[in-house]
C-alpha cells in the first residue's frame, strides 16, 4: 500500500458521464491485482473531504486506469483534470479476486459501472489457458462499455441492444445451457444484481466471487464505516475495504 501523488496522464469520456482517468503510478501499475483498488483524494481542499473508492480498471506500462462516472462534487472534479494535475491516490487495497483457482472458465459479470475491475482480470486471465466469457447489463446499449474484454454478450434493460432483461437471466440462461466448461463467476455491480448473481451460483452450484461496491472513506479498516455481514463462521459482519472488496458469494448475506 502506498500513498502518492500521481500525475494525471489523460482523461477520456467512454460513454454518457462516463470516463477513464490515467495517472502515472509506476509503483501501484506494477503491483495492483484484479479487483484491487485506489482509494482517490478528489481536491487538496475540504470539499469533498473524504477519499473515495474505484476499482482499477486497466494497467498500461507505468500508468493505472480508473472508471468513473459523475455522481457528485467529487467525480465532478475529477472529470474536470487535465494532463499534467497531481491526485492523491492511496492503493492498492483490498484482496482480488482468485484467478488461479480451479476452474475452466472465468465468467465475468459486470453490471454498469461494475464492469470497472474487468478489463485488468481479463488480461490476467489471458495469459492462463483459461476461457473467458463476459457478460455485461446497463440501462441501455450506450451505457455498455465492453473495451478490452473478450467473448462479449450483452442485456440492456430497455432491449437497444443484446437480450432484453437482465444480466443476471442472460448468464443463467447460458450457465444452464451446459455449454459453459467448468465455470467459475466473477461479479461486480449494485447489490440486487450481486444477490441475484449469488442466488443463481448457489442453485447452479457453480463457484461464484463477488466484489463488493461501499463507500470506503479510509480504505484500510480504521473507520468501520463499511460492514458487510456474513453467512455461518466466527464472524457476524466483515469490513468490506481490507476484508473484500472480494468474497465467496456464499458467505454473505446481501440486505
Amino acid at each position: 500500500m502506498m500513498i502518492l501523488r500521481a500525475p494525471v496522464v489523460s482523461l477520456r469520456s467512454v460513454g454518457p458521464d462516463m470516463y477513464v482517468l490515467s495517472l502515472h503510478a509506476p509503483q501501484i501499475a506494477a503491483n495492483v491485482l484484479p479487483a484491487q483498488f485506489l482509494n482517490i483524494k478528489a481536491t487538496d481542499g475540504s470539499e469533498p473531504l473524504l477519499r473515495r473508492p474505484f476499482s482499477v480498471y486497466r494497467t498500461q506500462g507505468e500508468n493505472v486506469e480508473i472508471l468513473f462516472n459523475i455522481v457528485g462534487a467529487g467525480t465532478r472534479i475529477l472529470s474536470r483534470l487535465r494532463p499534467g494535475d497531481l491526485v492523491d491516490i492511496l492503493g492498492p487495497l483490498g484482496c482480488p479476486f482468485s484467478l488461479e483457482s480451479d476452474f475452466r472458465t472465468a465468467v465475468l459479470v459486470g453490471g454498469g459501472l461494475g464492469v470497472a475491475p474487468f478489463p485488468h482480470a481479463t488480461n490476467a486471465l489471458s495469459r492462463s489457458s483459461r476461457q473467458i466469457r463476459t457478460f455485461l447489463g446497463a440501462r441501455s446499449s450506450p451505457h455498455i462499455l465492453r473495451d478490452h474484454l473478450q467473448n462479449v454478450s450483452v442485456a440492456t434493460d430497455d432491449g437497444s441492444e443484446g437480450y432484453h432483461g437482465t444480466v443476471v437471466a442472460l448468464v443463467r440462461n447460458a450457465l444452464e445451457s451446459g455449454s459453459i466448461d467448468r465455470p467459475k463467476i466473477f461479479g461486480c455491480g449494485p447489490e440486487p444484481m450481486l444477490r441475484a448473481l449469488a442466488r443463481a451460483a448457489i442453485d447452479l452450484g457453480i463457484p461464484c466471487e463477488v466484489s463488493l461496491e461501499s463507500v470506503m472513506a479510509c480504505g484500510i479498516g480504521i473507520c468501520q464505516g463499511c460492514p458487510v455481514e456474513r453467512t455461518g463462521g466466527e464472524k457476524k459482519y466483515s469490513l468490506i475495504c481490507n476484508e473484500g472488496t472480494v468474497f465467496d458469494a456464499r458467505t454473505i448475506k446481501f440486505s
